[in-house]
């Protein structure tokens, strides 16, 4: 085991129809399906599409960290 980590950051724009919290849980999910040793978050941005005047989808752009293996 090493005495050191050494980190990785990746972007990700999480979106859903019904909250800003649920994006995010989006993008989280769908990087545990090939990222491992994923450790912090960091909302970046928050933006949406407007249809007929009215909230569409949320969309949030998200920094990931993941931890290196053998770090």
């Amino acid at each position: 085991m090493s005495d050191h980590h050494t980190y990785k950051k990746i972007e990700l724009v999480g979106s859903s129809t019904s909250s800003i919290e649920d994006a995010i849980n989006n993008a989280l999910a769908e990087a545990a399906k090939s990222l491992r040793l994923t450790e912090w978050f960091e909302v970046t941005e928050t933006r949406g599409h407007i249809v007929d005047g009215k909230v569409g989808h949320y969309q949030v752009t998200l920094k990931v960290g993941f931890r290196l293996a053998d770090s």
